[in-house]
């Protein structure tokens, strides 16, 4: 049993030297709210505003405490002020009990919540007003880390080139040099149920020349997955990528070989950043028996995106999804993405007209990772399955050369 003393003591020499409401979050930091703190919104919420200056940009552990009630629920939105009016859920819902005789690790947490560096205007959202202490931990986990290659690709050459890959040869787990691990259960802005682990062979290895990424459920029924990306190391302008894969079945899948700007650093950075959908499948799309499915092709900017419901995209149908591997590839240029499958080209995007409809001329991070439910891939349920393999032979950014040098 361990009392909540270095907490409550911690939390008081905070007070003491900031205003009320205004906090500094640096790498691990606490903040306390009493209960005059607390604005009700309705019968059924309350809110507490507060504004924090975050000096590190990157990935937090969000720990929720509370001493004198039952449970309650809570949800940290970031950004409340932002000019799109967009509600940016940063943590998902917390299901917080009574945590004053607990261990800190055994308390309700969040991991991975993207803060960027600056000042942010928040709100705690709450279903009960009863509380007289509540106590907000954040712990940095990853310090954000943009890429500083960038490789921008000829497209004017009449020969493709391969400039940039991974084949997956080395067997054992991904490689370093070329990708990072995403870490968190956040949500990821999807509602997503999913843990992204960091260097967990059973989430992501390789073997027998491909990456298997897998999604497993535990005996608390608890889905840890993983989520690779180029960003720290690589990122890329212009050029055809090319993904090749099987992807899962099973309804509540979500699998996806993409490209997200460069100049994401956390939610208020998305759509202006970009991204390019090359591969994105979900599960409940997908015949379980034969494995035919669909492919969408999607990009979104400012000007078009899915929680606008006006993207612009494109799918096609796909034999044998989970058994053949596929070739799912773009070609990305000064004023066109264009999508094919197999070689087959299903969709174009050509919106150019300013940067709210064209970030493309930015650099964009490769990214693959196996979601499990959210807000699509959890469309229409969850179907019983303990685990699902997204297996990939390569991928690979070529460019366009005038010729192939010996």
């Amino acid at each position: 049993m361990i009392i909540r003393s270095a907490i409550l003591t911690l939390a008081v020499l905070l007070i003491s030297c900031q205003s009320e409401q205004e906090w500094i979050i640096d790498d691990n930091s606490y903040i306390r709210f009493k209960a005059e703190d607390l604005v009700q919104v309705d019968s059924n919420s309350w809110e507490i505003p507060f504004t924090v200056d975050v000096t590190t940009s990157g990935r937090y552990i969000v720990r929720p405490y509370q001493m004198d009630t039952d449970t309650v629920e809570m949800w940290l939105e970031d950004y409340v002020d932002n000019k799109d009016e967009r509600t940016y859920n940063v943590t998902g819902t917390m299901h917080v009990f009574n945590t004053r005789e607990t261990n800190p690790r055994d308390v309700e947490q969040v991991h991975g919540s993207p803060l960027g560096e600056g000042r942010h205007h928040m709100k705690l959202h709450l279903n009960r007003g009863d509380i007289e202490d509540i106590f907000l931990e954040f712990e940095l986990i990853q310090s954000h880390k943009a890429s500083e290659e960038v490789l921008t690709q000829s497209m004017s050459g009449e020969v493709w080139t391969q400039v940039w890959g991974d084949e997956f040869n080395e067997d054992g787990l991904p490689d370093t040099t070329k990708w990072t691990y995403d870490v968190g259960d956040w949500g990821w802005g999807n509602n997503e149920l999913q843990y992204y682990t960091v260097a967990d062979a059973r989430n992501a290895h390789v073997s027998d020349g491909t990456l298997k990424i897998t999604a497993r459920r535990d005996w608390e029924g608890n889905w840890t997955s993983a989520r690779l990306t180029t960003r720290g190391k690589t990122a890329f302008t212009h050029g055809r990528i090319e993904f090749r894969a099987k992807v899962p079945t099973h309804r509540g899948t979500w699998a996806a070989g993409w490209l997200l700007g460069n100049e994401y650093v956390d939610e208020i950075s998305w759509p202006y950043c970009g991204e390019i959908d090359v591969l994105e499948c979900v599960g409940f799309e997908i015949d379980d028996t034969i494995g035919q499915g669909l492919n969408h092709a999607t990009c979104h900017t400012r000007k078009y995106y899915f929680k606008q419901g006006n993207q612009i995209g494109a799918e096609i149908e796909v034999d044998s999804m989970n058994t053949v591997f596929h070739t799912y590839a773009i070609e990305w240029d000064e004023k066109e993405v264009r999508a094919f499958l197999d070689g087959e080209h299903y969709y174009t995007y050509d919106k150019n007209a300013d940067e709210l409809e064209w970030p493309f001329n930015d650099p964009q991070n490769i990214i693959i990772n196996l979601a499990i439910g959210g807000g699509w891939g959890g469309a229409q349920g969850m179907s019983d399955f303990d685990n699902a393999v997204y297996e990939l032979d390569y991928v690979r950014v070529y460019e366009r050369a005038t010729s192939i040098v010996p």
